[in-house]
């Protein structure tokens, strides 16, 4: 790469491509400490994505944007630049070189960032992230049609993990298939008298449980068991099979314990592991996951082969069923399941709650994104097109919406915890849930689920009928109101508002 819109690329010095242990020792002699797990763990300035400040450029770029990426240039004239190849995604066909630049000064960056992908098989990139993390402003480009991305500002490791994975999502669209930010599993489980795998595939917002429920043993015996494959980002393929994209999860610490989170837990301790604004006690180098004092949005950058149930695949040959995450406190049930026109409204909806790793100021807000997928490139309406399409190409694939946050309120309202959404899943993939219609949603509800007593998530417990149905309609109405900035959008998604 020698020039970028007609300025020139040419850094005081690259260090190409540096080994694991070299990147190790720099990040040590700056700043990281190694923790009584014996991992390494960094501490970050900017802790959390600079979603609010990241700008996609498509077509030729503006002057003012042009100018930007020459002064960044400029910048670097002076500066020693770490670069690094990976590959992301293993099937043939959707292999793609990713390259980053990242000043020196930040070794950690591409420490991480390179444990995130599998390694490279030479040739030249196909996409490429330059990482000025001590840039005075923050500021994120993307350049989809060049598969370029220049952060500035933050040395926050996520904006490069998704830096790449945008791209691909883009590349994918064009491609005829769909980039979605979720996670995927297989469930081998009796069904009918027979072991039967089941592919499944996780929505959800990070935060909000994807990587709890996704990472999660269901306390299966053998012979059956899980398959854990994905944690992040797959591609959809009109077939009805998922693309693997990485080698590794980026899994949130927050208040993780080996009691609940027994798989992740064992990651995260890891030699291999590196924590990143998670809390050590200087003197003791002892790992506190509950103290939130850098942030609530503490990581682990973990290997998958340090994540009991995985193996050496990171693909789904079938989907089976589609799981979309939210964490409401209302009315939701903790599961429904969804008609492929419901399914894509609820692709269109992404209702969850922010978290801190999106922005920690609005933490707790009620919030949507479609796709619950923050990382779209083009138009939003167009993958919730290509989705119902999927669907109804495979009308084997069944979907279903559950809820991870309460019923009843926020403040008195029964959580809804993690083993009731783990046994959920579980029952879905043995189809051992009894479903009845709901005529006002137009989408089913459950009366029976083994091992889970629903009489605690009866909306009768917290509300009265008119409040039942004052939420309801305030919640349609909502949900009509989000639909109606998609100006184009299917008929048939927005109709399942008016069953």
């Amino acid at each position: 790469m020698e020039k970028i819109f007609g300025h020139e690329f040419k850094p005081k010095r690259i260090i190409d491509n540096p080994s694991d242990e070299q990147l190790r020792e720099w990040a040590l002699e700056r700043g990281g400490v190694v923790t009584e797990f014996g991992n390494l763990s960094v501490v970050t300035k900017v802790r959390n994505r600079i979603a609010k400040f990241t700008e996609v450029v498509t077509g030729e770029p503006e002057p003012e944007d042009a100018a930007l990426v020459g002064r960044v240039l400029e910048f670097l004239r002076d500066k020693e630049v770490i670069m690094l190849d990976r590959v992301m995604c293993q099937a043939p066909g959707f292999k793609r070189n990713c390259r980053v630049y990242v000043v020196a000064d930040y070794p950690r960056i591409p420490l991480m960032w390179g444990n995130t992908l599998f390694p490279s098989e030479g040739g030249e990139p196909d996409f490429v992230t330059i990482t000025v993390a001590d840039w005075p402003e923050k500021k994120t480009l993307v350049f989809p049609e060049e598969g370029l991305t220049i952060i500035m500002g933050s040395d926050y490791k996520g904006e490069n993990k998704k830096a790449m994975l945008r791209q691909i999502m883009y590349r994918a669209k064009q491609e005829g298939n769909l980039g979605l930010h979720a996670a995927s599993k297989v469930l081998r489980v009796f069904r009918d008298g027979q072991l039967k795998d089941f592919g499944f595939l996780l929505f959800g917002l990070s935060g909000t449980g994807k990587t709890s429920l996704s990472c999660h043993s269901h306390w299966l015996r053998s012979p059956e068991r899980v398959v854990i494959r994905q944690d992040d980002v797959v591609i959809l393929k009109p077939d009805g099979s998922a693309i693997g994209t990485e080698e590794s999860f980026y899994l949130k610490t927050e208040g993780l314990e080996p009691r609940a989170q027994p798989l992740l837990y064992a990651a995260a301790i890891s030699p291999r592991a590196i924590l990143e604004n998670v809390w050590v006690e200087p003197d003791t180098s002892r790992v506190d996951f509950f103290n939130y004092t850098l942030t609530s949005n503490g990581r682990a950058m973990v290997k998958r082969r340090d994540i009991a149930f995985t193996d050496s695949e990171v693909d789904l040959e079938k989907v089976n069923f589609i799981i979309f995450i939210t964490r409401r406190q209302d009315i939701v049930p903790p599961v429904v399941r969804l008609s492929p026109e419901w399914a894509a409204a609820a692709f269109m909806l992404g209702e969850s709650i922010e978290t801190s790793a999106g922005d920690p100021t609005q933490a707790g807000k009620s919030l949507r994104v479609v796709g619950t997928n923050p990382f779209i490139v083009g138009s939003e309406e167009e993958e919730g097109e290509i989705f119902l399409k999927i669907l109804r190409d495979n009308p084997d694939i069944q979907c279903f919406m559950v809820n991870t946050g309460k019923v009843g309120g926020a403040d008195m309202g029964q959580k809804i915890t993690v083993f009731d959404s783990v046994k959920i899943i579980e029952m879905i993939a043995r189809d051992e849930i009894v479903w009845q219609k709901d005529d006002f949603w137009g989408y089913e509800v459950p009366v029976h689920i083994p091992g889970i007593d629903l009489s605690r998530f009866d909306l009768n417990n917290y509300y009265t009928e008119k409040e039942i149905a004052e939420l309801s309609a305030e919640l349609k109405r909502e949900r009509m109101e989000w639909f109606s900035q998609f100006k184009h959008l299917n008929h048939d998604i927005v109709n399942t508002l008016s069953p």
